[in-house]
Parts: C-alpha cells; structure tokens; sequence
C-alpha cells in the first residue's frame, strides 16, 4: 500500500511537472515567435517589414510540429529535445535585444522550428503523465496556464518596453529548462498504450482530424492578419483582453461534469465564427466592436483549440509515437493559420476595408459543416467514450445487448471472447482487460486474434464498426 501511495505521489509530482514545462515554454511562443505582441513590438521597434518573417516563422514551426515525431522514437530522446530547444530558444531570444537586421529573420525561422520539436516531444509526457480519459483537463490545464502568462508578458511589452517583455519571456524559459530538468523518463500512467497487435497507426482517423483542424483554423489565419490589424490602434486592451474569452471559454467547458455532452459546443463555436466575422463586417471599429468581435472570436477559438487537444490526446493511446501523432495534428492547426494568414496578407494588402475576408470565412464555417459528419463518424470508431464525439448508435441499451448477443451466437464466440470484446468495446486497452480477467496480455492478443478471424475484421476499428452496426 505504501509503495503504491508512494507510486502515485510520484506520477501527480510528474503530472504537475509535465503542465508547469509546456505552459511555461508555450507561453514564450505565443507571446514571442508566434505572432507575439513582443515579436510585433520588436520588428516595429527595428522598422522590419514584419508580414513575411512572420509568415516565415508559423510554416517553419509546422515544419518542426510536423517532422519531430519522424526522428523521435522514446520518451528520453523527447526529454533531450526538451532540454536542448528550449536552451536554443533562450540563447536565440538574447539576440533580439540587439538590432541585427540581417540575422533577426533567420534567427526566428530557427527559433520557430526548434519550437515545433519541443511541442511535439511534449507528447511522450502528455501521454505518459496523465492517464487516457483525463488528459481533456491537463489540454485545459496548459492552453489557460499559457495564455495567462502570455497576457503577463503582452502587458509588459505594450506598458513598459519590448526589452521588458522579451526579458520576461526569457525568464519563463529559464523556468521551463528548469522544470523540464525534473521530468522522469521512466513514468507511465494507469492508462498505458495499447499492446503491438494495435500499433497501427491511425491514419484515416487523424487525416479527417487534421483535415477538419487545417480548415477551421483559416479563419484564425484571417483573424490575425485582417481583424487585429484593424484594432492595432487598441494596444492597451488588445494586450490584456485579446486572450480573455479563450481562457474563459476552456475554463468552463474544464469544469463541466464529466457526463456532460460536448459535443454540441463544436457547432456553438462554428456559429461564434460566423457571427465574429459578420460583426466585424458591420460595426465601426470602436473598443466596444472590439469586444464583440474577439470575444466571440476567441472564445470559438477555445472551444476547437481544447477538442482537438483532447482528441490527439486520447489518440496517443493508439501508436507507439505519441510525438508523432501529437506533431502532426497541431501542425494542421499552425497549417490552417499559415493559410488563412496568406489570404488574408493578399487581400489586405489590396483594400484594407474588402468584405471579403468575411466572405472567406462564412465559406470555411460552412465546409466545417459539411466536414462535421464524416470527422464524428471515424473518431467516434476509435474513441468511442470522448465528450466532443456523438455517439455511434442511438440504440436503446436492451436493444443493443440484444444485438450483441446475436452476433456472438452467430459467429460462434466462447465466453471468454466475448467477455473480452465487451470490455475492448467498452474502451479498455488490452493490458486492463488483462488485469480486470487476471490474464496475460499474450492470452488476451490470442484470444482477439481468434475473434478477429471468426467475425473476418482486421483491426479494433471494424470490430466496434460491426457490433454497432449490426453487419
């Protein structure tokens, strides 16, 4: 009992850890190379044309987002990229205090890409610090920490110099490093990944994902090259509210009851988008316009940013490379804000007063809908229990018993098989079925792979498709 006390201080230590690291350095990001007000302070400081450094900073931290989970393949490794990024970043931060034209630009480029790595390495501790089922709260927990510090730094900048906030974000990474020194490689959680038979990686199901993450997001793209442009001369209530209705957002739907059903929020943030840009398009540009239209604007960003955290969360129970799977999915979001920045680069650029930034944007929030179905139906296969995700079936519970009890009988299933599939329909990984039948997990992988060949399905995905389906 002791040691299991013991075995369990140390994971929530670790669970503490992993949050107080990303929030920390995820702050500097959103608050410096990632369109941060101190970045935006510095270029306008230095007189730099900021657009295309800028442009160039998000795609070449896609760039780090998208390939990390390629060359890092354990949880020591990711500790490493930790470690030597955010080293990185601070030494490269020190150099903006300086006005070096030439350099600046290739330095962020650098800066931004190195960041993407650490992102995605985070994703070994996400996964293995917080178990499957909970990590929606520990998204919640990073996305309000970040932007809470952000604010601090954002403030900083605007009330008291660039160099003030680029010193305080350095300081933050001084913390980060520090923290992240403390990160145990040899965690896992109660919740661990799912044994080799299900080590395919899920390709279909991230594609959609990524797909749904990559259009949405265009209009955050828009937002920051369209719609903050037009309150630039807001500086003061920009810096401080800017973030408010995102932390707001994410910190209610955190502390709504975990039975509670999420899912119609996805449609309550499409709706919020929509009616951002049209408010935008009508109303003066008066602080009270400001209000309107970012707090509906951010708070709809709260709403998707902390789904597809929590979705890519659960969906690391599903490969061996969580910073493969983590990586690649936030780099769609930093791809759909690369986009919509593109558009709306070209067509600011062209007439500052156009409607058609919101045009655009009413015809994402309309793909998004059509786009909605079809990423419900291949995520609720594999993460069948998640908040945000509509249910497979409506099926009332006897009926579906009913069902299920025809199958096993048609394909002739044991007893023990079925007690198996009815515990993997349920959500269990292989090594809690296992511990809940007092079986090794080789016997559990036999016994499926038996099941496997009498109901004639491939993998986890069209097992649950056929018993919910009744084929």
């Amino acid at each position: 009992m002791a040691y299991t006390n013991l075995k369990k201080s140390h994971l929530n230590k670790q669970h503490n850890l992993s949050i107080i690291v990303f929030s920390l350095f995820s702050a500097w990001v959103l608050s410096f190379p990632f369109e941060g007000q101190v970045l935006h302070t510095l270029v306008e400081q230095y007189s730099m044309d900021s657009s295309k450094m800028i442009l160039g900073a998000i795609t070449a931290h896609m760039l780090g987002l998208f390939s990390c989970g390629f060359f890092i393949l354990n949880i020591a490794a990711a500790k490493k990229v930790i470690l030597y990024s955010t080293f990185i970043c601070i030494v490269g931060s020190i150099a903006f205090f300086f006005p070096l034209m030439n350099l600046l630009p290739f330095l962020l480029w650098v800066l931004s890409f190195v960041a993407g790595w650490f992102v995605a390495a985070w994703g070994y501790f996400f996964k293995n610090a917080t178990p499957s089922g909970k990590r929606i709260k520990t998204a919640a927990d990073v996305l309000i920490y970040s932007n809470i510090l952000m604010i601090i730094v954002n403030a900083t900048s605007v009330l008291l110099s660039a160099y003030f906030g680029l010193a305080l974000s350095i300081t933050i990474l001084l913390g980060a490093i520090y923290f992240a020194s403390k990160l145990d490689c040899s965690i896992m959680n109660n919740g661990p990944a799912c044994p080799i038979a299900q080590y395919e990686f899920p390709s279909k199901p991230l594609f959609f994902l990524c797909l749904f993450i990559s259009v949405i997001t265009i209009n955050s793209g828009l937002m920051y090259q369209v719609i903050n442009p037009a309150f630039a001369y807001l500086e003061m209530l920009v810096s401080w509210y800017w973030a408010v209705p995102y932390i707001t957002a994410i910190l209610i739907i955190r502390n709504l009851p975990e039975k509670a059903n999420r899912n119609y929020l996805l449609f309550v943030g499409i709706s919020m988008i929509g009616l951002a840009f049209l408010f935008f398009m009508m109303l003066d540009r008066l602080p009270i316009s400001y209000l309107i239209v970012d707090t509906l604007m951010l708070g709809a960003c709260g709403i998707f940013d902390l789904f597809w955290w929590s979705i890519l969360g659960e969906m690391l129970e599903l490969n061996r490379n969580p910073a493969k799977i983590f990586g690649i999915g936030l780099s769609a979001n930093v791809l759909g804000v690369l986009i919509g920045g593109l558009i709306g680069y070209g067509i600011y650029r062209m007439d500052p007063n156009t409607s058609n930034p919101t045009i655009i944007a009413l015809a994402v929030v309309f793909i998004v809908l059509i786009l909605l179905p079809l990423l419900n139906d291949n995520l609720s296969k594999i993460l069948s229990d998640h908040a945000y995700l509509t249910k497979l079936t409506v099926m009332p519970k006897p009926e579906r018993g009913n069902q299920f009890i025809s199958i096993f009988e048609r394909y002739e299933l044991t007893g023990r098989e079925r007690e198996i599939v009815l515990l993997l329909l349920k959500g269990r990984t292989y090594k809690m079925i296992a511990s809940e039948l007092f079986l090794s997990e080789n016997t559990i992988k036999t016994h499926l792979k038996n099941v496997y060949s009498k109901l004639q399905v491939k993998n986890k995905s069209e097992l649950i498709n056929l018993f919910y389906s009744g084929i």
